[in-house]
């Protein structure tokens, strides 16, 4: 989160009173869970596809994944299977959301539900979901976003009777995909729904107030053939579209990954780092997490969640490359759960500072503290009645007035409660006896004031202070933020900020006004600390001349060809190649391939490709850029290429698996017409493997790293380049040189 989002106003007037006492008792540092490692869902299945994770009103947190088998050799499916966990690290199945004769009467019998999404909108929960065949067409694949509601993260779950959005019939056929759906209210709230996928691209619609119907016109957000499962959170007064890209199921070549765009409205336009739309045809998105050369590949369709302590954490599924397939080869993708760090580092979001998904132990999220209340007890140990009357019942306080925690927080600090307004007309969080963060509902602003200082923000029209929502409160150094959200998953509905007279430590105090309010989840620890600054790129150090070659004088001896090409010429410092109508994927191996040996160890190799793919119009697959090549089924190609009516720069990778090639794919950064392109490539010092990182350039001076392949130990993979993926329109591709760093 870097510091809190914009975000909410309080409407139940909660009082941290953040002053020290030399009576009370010292705190402890905020405690994590012991040391977690991936993938968290173990104890749950050995799969757990598209999750999300939401915090529920009794303080857990729980878990939803698609309908898939959980373990392998069960061949049973389970329709949305649920999971809780008190620290985010351990968990425990707790049935599903929906029983085998539950469907909505628009729903074919048979019918799956893909990615569920789960908010709380007004007092229940919503979960939003993919229903993958509806009695529109009897074909199939006719899908729909379909809504449940419930009063609890368990259930039980009630469809709504209409889907949210319909199948859409698709211009060229068949229907446009309707999936991955994904919620978000705005400051204004209103609320949104993202969805779509390849064919059709991700749109977004306004929602009606209960969250169940899609109202007005949709906007495209993301272009078809690159992005699906969206996720859209609002960070430091922006809106962020995460979105996953490639395939998701190639088994041990899928290449899945998350990118990311940056908007000022949540209808876009999303852009990227540097300035392109997700809806370009040459298409944007600056990488968030991509597999790094570890276990764990085709990392994607995130969720979202802050811990206690404020830092973010992404939660998404990856595939472990020993182990691809549920059961038999090319049946199900085993995807399990992981869990991640989230960094901001200079307004971008990228996972363990840039570094990927992790395999190995890791700090766990922070989700108990110095103070760490549920109210599942009776009485109110550790509290100290100032004024007013208070009680515990049902899991939750209620009263007015004044109630302070015996412990104190020191230092930087984040407090933060689950509240309703069931009477009072204000409510506030204190900090030192004199800094005061309050809701004032009749005025309609949550309001911040330290001294003569003030600073303010509006509720939304339409806001209920009687509906159940999450503050959370934010001090480092001089600075104040707290926001108010309905689900504390970027979804902010009011943000107010103050710069304070001095910093501030204590206790924190629970306060209603004029009535009474209801508190439940009330924690108070010691701040996170932002990560600034992201993980190196790989060096490119001083170019290795005996390698490389700035095609000055016809190809050198070095090169050697696999099905030579003789319509490819040197002249003029250039390599000219009309792209082939051959290819290198399946079994067909038709397209040549121009191959020199790569030195020994560490090194970096470049190349400068000029392709005109001109823009939104139809030329799959041409293509042409670097390879590191192994054999006609062993390799991993990097090139820009048409994909439908995008042009992307795709890493594909090809390997042989269970007696047959399988090709995936990963993509990295946006081509123009002239693209430099590089593969990093590192041996592995604990397994000899050969991993080769990709990157490209618009301009050769600004590059964007993306995803890792690998190669087995024993084998000695070439360098080489390629054009090829067909002739119509001719084009030709032209390589300025291919050099070598150190």
């Amino acid at each position: 989160m870097g510091h809190l989002r914009r975000g909410g106003a309080l409407a139940a007037t909660l009082g941290l009173l953040l002053a020290g006492s030399a009576a009370a008792p010292a705190a402890a540092e905020p405690r994590s869970a012991v040391p977690y490692r991936n993938p968290i869902s173990a104890g749950v299945g050995d799969t757990f596809a598209d999750p999300v994770i939401v915090r529920g009103d009794d303080g857990y947190w729980y878990a939803y994944g698609t309908t898939d088998p959980l373990r392998e050799g069960e061949r049973s499916f389970h329709r949305v299977p649920t999971a809780r966990s008190a620290d985010l690290v351990d968990w425990t199945y707790v049935g599903d959301a929906f029983g085998p004769d539950q469907r909505p009467p628009y729903a074919a019998p048979g019918a799956a539900y893909w990615a569920p999404d789960v908010r709380r909108i007004g007092d229940r929960y919503v979960m939003y979901m993919t229903v993958t065949d509806t009695t529109v067409s009897p074909e199939g694949s006719d899908y729909a976003i379909g809504a449940a509601t419930a009063p609890t993260p368990t259930g039980p779950w009630t469809f709504a009777d209409e889907p949210v959005v319909a199948p859409r019939p698709g211009g060229g056929g068949g229907y446009l995909w309707t999936i991955d759906p994904s919620q978000f209210t705005d400051t204004d709230g209103r609320s949104y729904l993202y969805y779509g996928s390849y064919y059709g691209g991700v749109s977004v619609t306004e929602l009606s107030p209960d969250g169940l119907r899609a109202v007005g016109t949709p906007t495209l957000v993301a272009i078809d053939n690159k992005f699906e499962g969206t996720y859209v959170l609002r960070h430091d007064g922006w809106y962020y579209l995460f979105a996953s890209t490639a395939n998701c199921c190639a088994g041990p070549a899928t290449g899945y990954s998350v990118q990311v765009g940056r908007a000022r409205s949540p209808r876009g336009p999303f852009l990227d780092r540097d300035g392109v739309p997700l809806t370009a045809s040459r298409t944007g998105g600056t990488p968030v997490l991509t597999q790094n050369g570890n276990r764990w590949i085709g990392t994607g369709h995130n969720g979202f969640l802050t811990d206690l302590s404020g830092q973010d954490w992404i939660v998404y599924h990856a595939i472990d490359r020993a182990d691809p397939y549920l059961d038999e080869p090319f049946g199900i993708n085993e995807r399990p759960m992981l869990l991640d760090r989230l960094d901001w580092i200079d307004g971008w979001p990228t996972v363990n500072a840039g570094a990927g998904p992790s395999d190995g132990t890791r700090p766990a999220p922070v989700t108990t503290g110095p103070v760490d209340e549920r109210f599942d007890r009776a009485g109110l140990a550790g509290w100290r009645r100032v004024g007013g009357d208070w009680r515990v019942a049902d899991g939750r306080l209620t009263g007015g007035g004044t109630l302070t925690s015996r412990t104190t927080v020191g230092g930087d600090v984040r407090a933060e409660a689950d509240l309703r307004l069931t009477g009072a007309h204000s409510a506030g969080i204190t900090l030192a006896d004199r800094v005061e963060v309050r809701v004032d509902a009749a005025a309609g602003a949550l309001v911040a004031r330290d001294g003569r200082r003030t600073a303010s923000a509006p509720l939304p029209a339409g806001f209920d202070p009687a509906h159940r929502h999450n503050l959370a409160v934010e001090v480092r150094g001089r600075q104040l933020v707290a926001e108010l959200s309905p689900a504390r998953l970027g979804d902010q509905v009011a943000v107010v900020e103050l710069r304070l007279e001095r910093p501030v430590a204590g206790r924190i105090t629970l306060r209603a006004d004029g009535g009474t309010a209801e508190f439940d989840n009330v924690s108070a620890v010691r701040l996170f600390q932002p990560v600034r600054a992201a993980v190196p790129a790989p060096r490119v150090g001083r170019e290795l001349v005996a390698y490389s070659d700035e095609f000055a004088d016809g190809l050198g001896p070095a090169w050697s060809w696999v099905r030579e090409d003789r319509a490819a010429t040197v002249a003029g410092g250039a390599l000219r190649w009309p792209t082939q109508a051959a290819d290198l994927t399946g079994t067909g191996n038709t397209a040549s391939v121009l191959l020199r040996d790569a030195p020994a160890g560490d090194y970096v190799v470049e190349t400068k490709v000029t392709l005109d793919l001109g823009e939104e119009t139809v030329r799959n697959y041409q293509q042409a850029g670097l390879v590191a090549y192994v054999d006609d089924d062993r390799f991993a190609r990097l090139a820009q290429v048409a994909i439908w009516n995008t042009r992307q720069v795709e890493y594909g990778y090809e390997l042989p698996f269970a007696g047959q090639p399988v090709y995936g794919g990963t993509i990295v950064g946006t081509p123009a017409t002239t693209t430099w392109l590089r593969l990093a490539h590192r041996v592995d010092p604990a397994n000899g493997e050969h991993e080769f990182r990709a990157a490209s350039s618009r301009d050769g001076r600004h590059w964007t790293w993306g995803g890792v392949w690998t190669f087995p130990a024993d084998t000695t993979p070439r360098i080489g380049l390629v054009a090829h993926g067909g002739n119509q329109p001719p084009v030709t591709a032209e390589f300025d040189y291919v050099r070598f760093y150190r």
